[in-house]
């Protein structure tokens, strides 16, 4: 196949898979709450959805046998995910205000899963252990959010944790609560979003295949085909959307946007897959990009945490920071 037919075959697949990530999250967030999820689930939820063509590219190139495409979509994609959500939406909103303890509750997670992709991508932890140490963390994080401040105090389940951890989750839910209000789904909604999951997947994997074949044409490294082009593309979802909250105000919701998408892309999109498909053997190109992953992500933190939020000026220190990582990328592939 000539490479400007696949050239125009990767620009369809990845139009439709980006269309249909956004009729799949919007019709997610209807079920959510038609289930009466609790705000923070349903984020989850929503931020899963729209990682659904980062971790289908990425299941799609483990499964054949590309690793380093693979760990390059998802680390790509969540180094690109914090210049594009946090960096680039402080920087157009003109702030993002958040609250230290929701930084805090949502850093220590967020750190967590960057240490453990990198350690795996050391060959110092197998997937199948990654993984584990991940839902060690992800379990909790997942559980206290499902059952809601209300009925936790009420129950005692976070009266050992003390009225630090209640104060954080009812800061975040406040603002969740307000940035995800879809009204409940009808079964016509649930069927559409079925039917986006099928066009997603195929769109994901169609759009994975023609840019693996056409960067082996054209002699891309393989971390570039992944960690830069599959990884900026398939983040596109994502990025539009904490825009769009950055700029109403909402920051934790952007904050929880970002770090609970990059926690999925590791835990569904790497480490789950990797148990049976495997990693290729710890290179410079892939301990790079994860070393650059919890580089930035503790940059970011820090500086959430110092001032309270984001401002303009530290939005392009984190967009200044994902171009440095591309140019690592470059350099060393």
């Amino acid at each position: 196949m000539p490479g400007a037919l696949l050239a125009v075959l990767f620009a369809l697949a990845g139009l439709v898979s980006l269309g249909s990530s956004w009729l799949l999250v919007s019709r997610i967030e209807r079920i959510g709450a038609r289930l009466e999820m609790p705000e923070g689930v349903l984020g989850m939820c929503a931020a899963l959805a729209a990682d659904a063509p980062e971790i289908t590219a990425a299941v799609t190139a483990l499964a054949a046998g590309q690793a380093t495409i693979g760990a390059g979509v998802v680390i790509g994609s969540n180094v690109f995910n914090l210049a594009a959500l946090l960096g680039l939406g402080a920087v157009v909103a003109g702030r993002i205000a958040l609250h230290r303890r929701v930084v805090t509750m949502e850093g220590a997670v967020a750190l967590w899963v960057a240490v453990v992709a990198l350690v795996v991508m050391l060959g110092v932890l197998s997937p199948a252990l990654g993984l584990l140490a991940l839902l060690l963390v992800l379990v909790p994080y997942v559980t206290v959010h499902a059952v809601g401040t209300r009925v936790a105090a009420r129950e005692g389940l976070l009266r050992k944790a003390g009225r630090w951890l209640q104060a954080a989750i009812t800061e975040e839910e406040a603002e969740l609560e307000v940035a995800i209000h879809p009204r409940p789904a009808s079964n016509r909604d649930v069927i559409e979003a079925a039917a986006a999951v099928v066009v997603v997947v195929g769109a994901s994997v169609a759009m994975e295949q023609t840019m693996s074949t056409l960067g082996g044409r054209l002699g891309l490294p393989q971390i570039v085909v992944g960690g830069l082009i599959l990884a900026g593309v398939t983040s596109v979802p994502n990025a539009v959307a904490a825009v769009y909250l950055a700029r109403r105000g909402r920051g934790a919701a952007t904050l929880s946007t970002a770090l609970n998408s990059n926690a999925l892309n590791v835990t569904v999109g790497l480490m789950a897959p990797a148990i049976a498909a495997g990693l290729s053997k710890p290179s410079t190109a892939t301990a790079l990009v994860a070393a650059c992953y919890l580089g930035l992500t503790a940059l970011t933190l820090v500086m959430a945490f110092a001032g309270r939020g984001l401002s303009r000026g530290r939005g392009l220190v984190i967009v200044c920071g994902y171009l440095a990582f591309v140019g690592a990328v470059v350099a060393t592939a």
